[in-house]
């Protein structure tokens, strides 16, 4: 299904009243778990349009993740914090290993600030006590981050939803990712007047530099990056592409993994036919990775549950068409079937097996079409044009700003797409 929500609600229905470039007169807190490499430039850009930015992390890094810490020219305090490690069981089957971080000193810390703005990313433990500090001071409101999809939340739990739906009630402004994150919140009775556009973004200049044409012998090469474990839905992947290869004995096929995981021995010991290859490239660094994408010409994605999926951006950007799941939301969002990319339901095989086949049965023209189109649909998401999105939130959530909804004329775009949407989501999310 195509995106309906490729723009902010504050663009949409922007009315006489157009968002400062800059707030400096904002004090901004955000909190969130840490700082991927991704998000260190939208943190970076949001400092340069407010007065001032401090940022509380939970962890400096998790465990989980082979990054290095890197926060720039950020001022990042890291917070007292319980961490938990349990295993993480999806409606769906799989499991995955997740941390979940519980900081102590959030309300003494924003006491200690006394910020304009509290920026909470997420809807847990964090985000409960930003709600119980603004709900008691005068000066600060409050922002909700969430980035999540349908198919992330389900099996949540009633506690956890009621907790949600409560603090959804009393936020100043709720930020969403993509359009089922905004379907999420839709269900859980979001205020649609309320929710703002935030878009993921790659590095610019990392990814859009890569040439646009590939070789005959590289055009159907794929590639993954990313963890290998179940959650990444690799294993059924594999065996529907082997299923492909035995049908087309003439056809070499190869496919590439950047990363590690539990997994690998899975996928080591697995039968392959003779013209299947499997390269296992280990963990890239950060830096590494366009040349693994110029070395490919379709980047594959399986997931069985992605609240987004930044590698889909990434891939993008360097050119790649994607061969992905929709639960991955980037997928859903950025994919259109034959433009971009092709699109299938991990849990079906029988489309699993058709989206291999359109993928590895397209011409290498058309590939390098694709290529073009593929980039052009990320092109406009950048770290700039995010960090502009947050600033037109903020914006909105001032007092001079506020408005009820009956002096509204039109309704906005979010709750347009929201609704119509729900029906005929290619995902099979549920609440809770």
């Amino acid at each position: 299904m195509k995106s309906q929500l490729s723009t902010p609600r504050s663009d949409a229905n922007s009315d006489t009243h157009q968002c400062p470039a800059t707030l400096p007169d904002q004090h901004v807190v955000l909190l969130t778990n840490f700082i991927p490499p991704a998000d260190l430039n939208i943190y970076t850009e949001l400092a340069r349009r407010v007065g001032k930015l401090t940022v509380l992390l939970s962890t400096a890094m998790e465990a989980n993740r082979q990054w290095q810490p890197d926060w720039g020219t950020l001022d990042v305090r890291l917070q007292k914090t319980w961490t938990f490690r349990p295993t993480w069981r999806h409606p769906a089957g799989f499991t995955d290993s997740i941390e979940v971080h519980v900081p102590r000193d959030t309300i003494r810390l924003l006491k200690e600030l006394s910020p304009d703005v509290v920026l909470s990313e997420e809807l847990g433990f964090r985000s409960l006590a930003s709600a119980l500090y603004t709900m008691r001071s005068r000066r600060s409101r409050l922002i909700l981050w969430t980035n999540l999809s349908e198919h992330t939340e389900r099996g949540r739990g009633w506690s956890r939803y009621a907790l949600r739906k409560w603090l959804l009630q009393r936020t100043d402004a709720v930020l969403y990712n993509g359009p089922s994150c905004a379907r999420y919140l839709n269900r859980l009775g979001t205020d649609p007047w309320r929710m703002h556009h935030v878009p993921y973004a790659a590095l610019p200049f990392m990814f859009d530099h890569l040439p646009l044409t590939r070789s005959p012998e590289v055009a159907h090469r794929l590639i993954y990056v990313g963890r290998l474990v179940e959650l990444k839905g690799l294993v059924p992947f594999v065996r529907e592409l082997a299923s492909w290869a035995s049908r087309h004995g003439k056809r070499r096929v190869e496919f590439s993994l950047a990363g590690t995981g539990p997994v690998r021995s899975q996928l080591e010991a697995m039968s392959l036919p003779d013209n299947l290859t499997l390269n296992f490239l280990g963990y890239q660094q950060y830096d590494q990775l366009p040349q693994c994408y110029a070395e490919a010409g379709i980047f594959v994605l399986p997931t069985l549950s992605d609240e987004w999926g930044m590698v889909v951006n990434e891939a993008m950007a360097a050119g790649l068409p994607v061969l992905g799941s929709v639960y991955s939301q980037a997928v859903e969002t950025l994919c259109v079937d034959g433009k971009t990319g092709w699109r299938f339901l991990p849990d079906a095989p029988e489309e699993m097996q058709a989206a291999i086949d359109a993928a590895l049965t397209t011409s290498p023209e058309h590939l390098n079409t694709m290529r073009a189109a593929a980039r052009g649909a990320v092109a406009h998401l950048t770290p700039q044009y995010s960090a502009d999105c947050l600033v037109k939130a903020i914006a909105a959530t001032r007092p001079d700003r506020r408005r009820t909804r009956k002096t509204r004329q039109t309704r906005p775009a979010c709750e347009l797409a929201t609704s119509s949407a729900v029906s005929d989501s290619p995902t099979r999310g549920g609440l809770p």
